[in-house]
C-alpha cells in the first residue's frame, strides 16, 4: 500500500547516526562546492542561462533537502548525540553557506549573465531569481574591495555560529522547580496529578510551556508565580545575553561595512516596510491607539488584585507585576466575559481538534489528507500525512505532526519546511514536505491531551505555515512556500487563526472528552466576545518586543537588560523583574527575525483585511474563496511581491480598517 502515500517522492530520512550526519555533511559540502567551482570558472564568453543560473538553481534543490535532513534533528531528535551532531552539522553548513555567498567569481559571472541576456525575454521567475542573486551579492559586499569582503565573511561566520549556540542553549535548557501542594494552590487536579514527584514527595515543575503557562494563568500562590516567572525569564541568562549583545555588535559592523546606517536599515530594504522609520511610525501610532485600552485594563486588574489580596490575606504591593499579568488577564476573561479556560479545554481533546482542524483545511483549500500507517519518523509520537489535490488527484506532498514536549526538543511551536516544492531535473515537480513541531500537554492514562483555546489557535497558526509550504507552486526553490517577505510571512497563517473564533469551525473541532457533547452555544458566544479581552496589554506586549528588536538593531552596542526594562515600563506599563532578562530566551532574534519582529503585527493588518473582505463577506467555509486564497496567496510562494498577491486576492490595495476593528479600536 505504500505507493498510495508516495513515500518514494519524500527524499528525507531520519535513521541517521551521529557518524553518518558527520560524513554526509562533508559529502554535501564537497558536492555543492563543485557546482560553484564550475560556475565560477566559466569565462565571460562561456556564461549562459543553462550553465550558470540553472546550474545554481538545480544545486539549490538537492542542497536544501540534504541540508534539512542534517540540521533538522537538532530540534527534534530524542537522542542527545544525534542532536549534538546535527548542531555541529548546522554550524559547518552555515559556515559553508557564508563561503558560497561570498564567491566573487560566481557573482561576477551572474553580473556578466545579466548584461549578456535580454532580461525582458527571460521567464519572469528566472529573471527575478537572477536579480535577487545579484542584489544579495551586493548586500554581501561582493562589489567592494577584497579586504572588506574578508571582514564581512568573518563577521557572517561568527554571527551564524553563535546564533546556532543561542537556540541550542534554549533547546537543551531543562530547569525544574520543586513545589508543594500549597505552592500549587488554585491549580486544577488534573494538572497536579500529571506532575512527577521527587523522593521527598515534592512536585517537579519544568519551565516548558505545558507547565509554565497554566501556572502563570491559574496559580493563586503569588510566590509560586514569582518563582516561575523569575526562572522562566532567566533561562540561559548568562550565556545568551552575551551572545545576543555580540550579535548586535556584529550586525552593526556588517551594516557599517556595506554603507547602511543601521542593521535595521539593511534588513528592511528588502521588506514590505522598506525603512526603520516606517516601522517606528507604525508601532508608535498603534501604541497611541492602544494606550486608553491598556490603562483601563490595568485598572481592572489592580482592582481584582486588591480583592484577591483581601480575600486570601495576602500582601498587596498595589501594582501589576510580570508574574501577575497572565493571572489577572485570565481573571478578566473569567469574570468580565465568564470564560472558564479550564472548563473550555475539556471540549478540546487533541484528537478531536486535530480531526476538525484537518477537515476544515481540506474543505477550505480543496485538499485531501491521508494518515500514513507506521510512518518513517524520528519519534514514536510523530504522525505523518500525505496531501493530494481533491479536484485533480495530484499528489502535493507530506507533512509531519510532532505535537508533544520531550527533553532537548525545540521549545516553542513552529513549522519547518523540509523539502521545498519546486521544479527540478527535466521539469518534474518535487512535492513539498513540512513538519509542525509543538509542545502541547501529553495525554495520560486518565485523560487525553486537552488543549486550551490559545493552543487551538497556535495549532491553526502553525498548520497555516505548513499549508503555505505544501500549496506553494513556484518553479524555483528560492521562492518556495514561506520564502516571502519576512514581514508578510505571518499573514497567511494569522489569517487562518480567525477560524478559531467562528461558531461553525469551533463546533467542528470540539467535543467534551467525557461525553462527546459539542461546545455549547453560550460558551462559544462568551469566548467570541472575550476575543478582545486584554487587547491593550496583549498587543502592547507585542509592540514592546517589536520596539526592543528595532531599538537594539539601530544601535552599535546594546545593554539588552536595561533597554528591555526601560521599554517595558514605557510601553507595557509593567516592569521587567529585576535580575531577569527575557531577551536571553527571545529565540526569534537569533533565528531570522532580527529587526523584523514587528512583522507579526504588520502582517496582521493584511490578514484581517483578507479575512473581513473576502471570507467574512462571502462565507468562511466558501470553497471558491478558499481556492482564490490558495491560488493568489499560498501558491506563488515568494515568486511575486506580497503587495501584488494581496491586490490579486482583495481586488484592491490593502487597508488598515479591518485590523483596527479586530482590535476593538474602530467601530464596524
Amino acid at each position: 500500500m505504500a505507493e498510495n502515500y508516495h513515500l518514494e517522492l519524500n527524499r528525507l530520512s531520519w535513521d541517521l547516526t551521529p557518524e553518518t550526519i558527520k560524513t554526509r555533511t562533508e559529502e554535501l559540502i564537497e558536492k555543492a562546492k563543485a557546482v560553484y567551482d564550475i560556475v565560477g570558472a566559466l569565462s565571460k564568453d562561456e556564461v549562459t542561462l543553462e550553465n550558470t543560473l540553472k546550474a545554481l538553481a538545480d544545486n539549490d534543490v538537492d542542497y536544501s533537502v540534504a541540508r534539512n535532513v542534517l540540521d533538522f534533528p537538532q530540534h527534534v531528535s530524542p537522542d542527545k548525540d544525534i542532536r549534538e551532531a546535527s548542531t555541529e552539522a548546522d554550524k559547518k553548513l552555515s559556515d559553508f553557506d557564508v563561503e558560497m555567498s561570498m564567491r566573487q567569481d560566481v557573482y561576477d559571472n551572474l553580473v556578466v549573465l545579466q548584461a549578456k541576456v535580454n532580461t525582458d525575454e527571460m521567464e519572469a521567475e528566472s529573471k527575478r531569481y537572477l536579480e535577487k542573486l545579484i542584489k544579495l551579492g551586493k548586500r554581501n559586499g561582493l562589489h567592494l574591495p577584497k579586504d572588506i569582503q574578508d571582514q564581512m565573511k568573518a563577521l557572517k561566520k561568527r554571527e551564524s555560529d553563535i546564533s546556532i549556540d543561542f537556540n541550542k542553549n534554549l533547546n537543551e535548557e531543562n530547569t525544574t522547580l520543586e513545589m508543594t501542594e500549597s505552592d500549587l494552590a488554585g491549580m486544577p487536579e488534573d494538572f497536579i496529578k500529571r506532575l512527577e514527584k521527587n523522593a521527598e514527595g515534592r512536585y517537579k515543575v519544568s519551565l516548558k510551556y505545558p507547565d509554565y503557562f497554566p501556572i502563570m494563568r491559574k496559580c493563586r500562590n503569588q510566590e509560586t508565580r514569582k518563582r516561575m516567572e523569575f526562572a522562566f525569564n532567566s533561562r540561559c541568562i548568562s550565556e545568551n545575553t552575551k551572545i545576543l549583545e555580540e550579535l548586535v555588535e556584529i550586525r552593526q559592523k556588517k551594516a557599517d561595512l556595506l554603507g547602511y546606517p543601521t542593521h535595521a536599515a539593511f534588513i528592511l530594504e528588502l521588506r514590505m516596510a522598506k525603512t526603520p522609520e516606517a516601522v517606528v511610525q507604525f508601532l508608535r501610532d498603534l501604541t497611541e491607539k492602544l494606550r486608553p485600552l491598556q490603562k483601563e485594563e490595568l485598572e481592572v486588574m489592580l482592582q481584582f488584585k486588591k480583592e484577591e489580596c483581601e480575600k486570601y490575606k495576602l500582601e498587596n504591593d498595589n501594582k501589576i507585576n510580570l508574574w501577575d499579568m497572565r493571572y489577572y488577564m485570565t481573571m478578566v476573561e473569567e469574570r468580565k466575559y465568564a470564560v472558564d479556560q479550564n472548563k473550555l479545554k475539556e471540549y478540546f481533546p487533541m484528537e478531536v481538534v486535530t480531526k476538525g482542524l484537518l477537515d476544515i483545511y481540506q474543505e477550505l483549500l480543496g485538499l485531501k489528507f491521508q494518515e500514513i500507517p507506521n510512518p518513517p519518523v524520528w519519534d514514536k509520537d510523530v504522525t505523518m500525512f500525505s496531501v493530494a489535490d481533491t479536484a485533480t488527484g495530484e499528489f502535493m506532498g507530506h507533512f509531519y505532526l510532532d505535537l508533544y514536549p520531550r527533553e532537548g526538543k525545540f521549545g516553542h511551536a513552529a513549522c519547518f519546511g523540509l523539502q521545498p516544492s519546486c521544479l527540478y531535473g527535466d521539469g518534474k515537480r518535487q512535492p513539498a514536505v513540512a513538519a509542525m513541531v509543538a509542545n502541547f500537554t501529553k495525554p495520560t492514562d486518565e485523560k487525553p491531551s486537552l488543549l486550551t483555546h490559545d493552543e487551538v489557535e497556535t495549532f491553526f497558526h502553525e498548520f497555516g505555515h505548513v499549508m503555505h509550504d505544501i500549496c506553494g507552486k513556484p518553479k524555483l526553490v528560492f521562492f518556495s512556500g514561506t520564502r516571502v517577505e519576512r514581514d508578510f510571512v505571518e499573514a497567511p497563517s494569522q489569517m487562518l487563526e480567525n477560524w478559531c473564533w467562528e461558531k461553525e469551525p469551533l463546533r467542528r473541532m470540539s467535543s467534551h472528552y467525557k461525553d462527546n457533547t459539542p461546545l455549547p452555544d453560550d460558551m462559544i458566544e462568551k469566548l467570541v466576545k472575550a476575543r478582545n479581552a486584554n487587547a491593550g496589554v496583549f498587543n502592547l506586549r507585542q509592540i514592546l518586543l517589536g520596539t526592543f528588536d528595532q531599538t537594539i538593531h539601530t544601535s552599535a552596542k546594546a545593554d539588552t537588560r536595561s533597554i528591555y526594562a526601560k521599554l517595558s515600563d514605557e510601553i507595557l506599563g509593567i516592569s521587567a523583574t529585576p535580575g531577569t532578562n527575557m531577551c536571553a530566551s527571545f529565540g526569534h532574534l537569533a533565528d531570522g527575525y532580527d529587526a523584523q519582529y514587528y512583522g507579526y503585527l504588520w502582517s496582521e493588518v493584511f490578514c484581517m483585511d483578507m479575512f473581513y473582505s473576502r471570507f467574512k463577506k462571502e462565507g468562511i467555509m466558501n470553497p471558491k474563496v478558499g481556492m482564490d486564497y490558495r491560488k493568489c496567496i499560498l501558491q506563488p510562494g515568494g515568486s511575486t511581491d506580497a503587495i501584488d498577491m494581496l491586490k490579486n486576492f482583495l481586488g484592491r490595495e490593502p487597508t488598515q480598517e479591518a485590523f483596527l476593528i479586530s482590535k476593538g479600536l474602530q467601530e464596524k
